[in-house]
């Protein structure tokens, strides 16, 4: 069946258009379909993830379209085109309507729009309230010409209410979260590195709501630092529009979050924890902010070659400790039932009139190691490294097994007084995902640790890229704590390599 010169889909949705031009909605599938046979130019578009035949039929990805209205006799489409492989970009296709009978089996324009965004946001909310905190500052500069020319135009095509803060000083965002109207908006946003998230958790942390608070908004990340591992570990790139464009298609998504004792103070991580050589190549390169993701290399092959060790003492309460069964953990999470639900405790933490962060299981790091937690002194640790996601950087994928809601910290622990040579390599294969598998890499699931450092007055301890005073501290897990914005409800990160082919036989207790 034809409509004109137009291919009618079976089970289709479609309108007709002036000029013999027809626009379809698959019952199936991920397209929209425009048919445009007589002025093929009129559709001339950069986005390379157009589809297009010589007949004049072109297939627009529904995850790109971003809007879709009707409005005195036209029609719109607002989508991102990605015009290279950095940027997506705003563009807008208008038709005007048949003005004659509609041909039969024509939808109505309105139930025809719609339905289009019904398909093109799935489970993702439509036009997301978001409270946007933009620090100019974060990283090589450059955040609020990112804002203007590349995410704004797309939030603002996708109708978000935006209300928009420039940060002035350290230690403000987390003055706003921590007042925010969390009923008035879906999403605090930073538009930033990943300092500014960090700053948005304690924020939230420190209200008397604290645990309905992270529940009830999420935070979500532009990436505009020099890291940006929010972004690469949610969205899947590092780039500000294609990180806008997964947000306005995102879904809430639960995520751990990790309290961090040290003296009298308590705070959470979201992202990792490091001392040694990570920790150094981070907070001692400061100087080096001009080279972006750069400097960390530069400062892990300076330390590489000096051979650094870090004496400590670490005691860690180890839920997942044979890379083996953590394979096997990481396939049950990502087919089975854990990935489906929280527990009914973590749901719990969500609602109304929840008070202050939870309670913690296992005490502070003044208070007595538990009988259960494994200790070892190490006097040759080169880097000690826990991670709450599985990117840290772009291609920096040090923990391949790491996972949003599955209650565990991702420890890695690496000798100091590796060669030159095995130590670089090693370190190049985190880009390759060889590094999980490598031997001289210790990897554990731990639910909670405390780490004393040995024979050194003064340091580095990194927590979320922030500097904290060289003395000993003790993180400990809550599962599904805080709400992010993924793009899938999970991260954009592939697993230890050869996970998916783990019999269940085997790991049964996984």
């Amino acid at each position: 069946m034809e409509n004109g010169n137009a291919p009618f889909v079976r089970d289709a949705l479609y309108i007709s258009m002036d000029e013999k031009k027809t626009l379809s909605l698959p019952a199936s599938g991920n397209f929209l379909t425009v048919f445009e046979p007589i002025s093929k130019s009129r559709l001339r578009s950069v986005c390379r993830s157009i589809l297009t035949d010589s007949s004049g039929k072109r297939q627009v990805p529904l995850y790109n379209v971003v809007w879709i209205e009707t409005a005195n006799g036209n029609i719109f489409i607002d989508y991102a085109a990605q015009s290279s492989k950095t940027h997506v970009k705003l563009e807008r296709w208008a038709f005007a309507l048949a003005k004659d009978k509609e041909s039969p089996g024509s939808s109505q324009p309105e139930e025809f729009a719609a339905r289009v965004l019904e398909r093109a946001y799935g489970d993702s909310q439509l036009r997301k309230r978001a409270y946007v905190l933009i620090n100019p500052h974060a990283g090589p500069g450059g955040a609020l010409r990112k804002w203007s020319n590349e995410v704004k135009p797309l939030f603002v095509a996708a109708r978000m209410e935006l209300d928009v803060v420039t940060l002035t000083r350290g230690g403000e965002a987390t003055d706003l979260a921590e007042q925010v109207d969390i009923e008035k908006y879906d999403t605090i946003m930073a538009c930033s590195g990943d300092g500014t998230p960090h700053e948005i958790f304690n924020g939230l942390a420190k209200r008397p709501d604290a645990a309905h608070a992270l529940a009830k908004i999420a935070v979500s990340h532009i990436p505009c630092g020099s890291g940006n591992a929010m972004s690469c570990n949610l969205y899947g790139s590092y780039r500000p529009s294609f990180a806008a464009l997964a947000i306005i298609k995102g879904i809430t998504t639960p995520l751990d979050l990790v309290s961090i004792t040290q003296g009298n103070r308590r705070f959470l991580s979201f992202l990792s924890q490091s001392l040694g050589i990570v920790a150094e190549s981070d907070l001692g390169t400061e100087h080096l902010r001009w080279m972006g993701g750069s400097r960390f290399e530069v400062g892990v092959l300076m330390r590489i070659f000096r051979r650094r060790c870090y004496p400590c003492d670490l005691a860690v309460k180890i839920e997942v400790g044979e890379k083996s069964d953590i394979k096997a953990h990481y396939k049950w999470h990502t087919n089975g039932a854990g990935a489906k639900q929280l527990p009914p405790d973590v749901v719990a933490t969500g609602q109304v009139g929840s008070k202050g962060l939870p309670q913690l299981k296992y005490g502070t790091v003044q208070d007595q190691l538990p009988d259960d937690w494994e200790l070892v002194q190490y006097d040759k640790i080169g880097n000690f490294y826990c991670g709450n996601m599985a990117y840290m950087a772009p291609d920096a994928n040090f923990f391949s097994a790491a996972m949003a809601s599955d209650g565990c910290m991702d420890l890695v622990t690496v000798n100091g007084d590796l060669s030159p040579i095995t130590a670089t390599k090693l370190l190049y294969s985190v880009e390759s995902g060889k590094f999980f598998d490598n031997p001289h890499v210790q990897y554990k699931k731990i639910s909670a640790y405390r780490i004393v450092p040995r024979n050194q007055k003064d340091g580095y301890i990194s927590i979320d890229g922030e500097r904290i005073p060289f003395e000993p501290f003790q993180a400990e897990i809550h599962q599904g704590l805080g709400r992010v914005i993924s793009k899938r409800g999970a991260f954009e990160a592939a697993g230890p390599a050869n996970w998916d082919k783990v019999t269940l036989a085997d790991r049964l207790h996984a």
